[in-house]
């Protein structure tokens, strides 16, 4: 359900350091600006590294820029899903990838406050509200919205796959409390889980039998699509997704670029 893309909460408008500058006009631009790096560029606009304040702290001001600054990227694309750059920068604990094209032509930069904002927005019931009249419109039924519990062990998934790292960020919430609902389609004799896996499985992890959740409501009797993708899948119940590791993950080695000069 989630189409959201770094292209949509990225900034286009980026503060940029000249590959032949020194340290200062690093400091310089710090202080004009009040941020704490930058990528670096040479012809306008080719990344060739990444300044951040905490290169910079030891060395003199006169330090030519290239001697400091870092040439082993972490970049995003500008079509990939919000939710996976979010994955990149929290688990690398960096703070901003720059978002590059093909030719590493720098065209934004998105960083964690990027990131904390789309996921702001994701929590909202907007998608609730889309999901029943996608419903409404396929099947001509009257989906009914409740807000309540739902029993972690009746939900059938709709996702074959998650991912380890983002599970111990729901586990960690759902011990704090701060856990979203789900968002659960209820129709006779099923629990049908739309969104919320991560969540789903880090309660069960934790031994709790329910969890708060949109309960969109169906009366009639009839099979779902998401239903029949479950079938596709081999999916009955949450023991059949499969957790994966971070290290597995392809997206590190497809956004790792060694970029320099030539």
């Amino acid at each position: 359900m989630d189409k959201k893309k770094v292209k949509d909460y990225m900034t286009y408008d980026v503060v940029t350091v000249e590959a032949q500058g020194t340290v200062k006009d690093v400091i310089d631009t710090i202080k004009k600006t009040h941020h704490d790096g930058f990528p670096v560029v040479e012809n306008s606009n080719r990344v060739v590294g990444y300044v951040s304040a905490r290169d910079i702290l030891f060395a003199h001001p006169s330090t030519p820029l290239e001697q400091v600054m870092s040439r082993h990227l972490i970049v995003a694309d500008p079509e990939m899903s919000v939710n996976d750059a979010a994955r990149v920068i929290f688990r690398s604990g960096i703070q901003k990838l720059p978002v590059l094209n093909e030719k590493n032509e720098l065209i934004g930069i998105i960083s964690n406050a990027d990131v904390i904002r789309s996921q702001i927005e994701h929590v909202s019931p907007e998608k609730v509200f889309k999901l029943m009249e996608t419903l409404k419109k396929l099947y001509g039924i009257e989906p009914i919205l409740r807000r309540g519990s739902v029993p972690v062990d009746e939900l059938l998934p709709t996702q074959s796959k998650i991912y380890e790292d983002e599970l111990e960020g729901r586990i960690y919430e759902i011990k704090k409390g701060l856990a979203e609902p789900l968002i659960v389609v209820r129709r006779p004799g099923r629990w049908i889980l739309v969104d919320g896996h991560h969540r789903a499985i880090a309660a069960k992890r934790l031994g709790i039998k329910n969890l708060d959740a949109y309960i969109i409501e169906i009366r009639d009797n009839i099979e779902l699509g998401m239903e029949r993708t479950a079938r596709a899948l081999n999916l009955n119940s949450l023991d059949d997704i499969k957790v994966l590791d971070y290290a597995r993950h392809p997206l590190v080695a497809l956004t790792h670029r060694q970029v320099g000069h030539g």
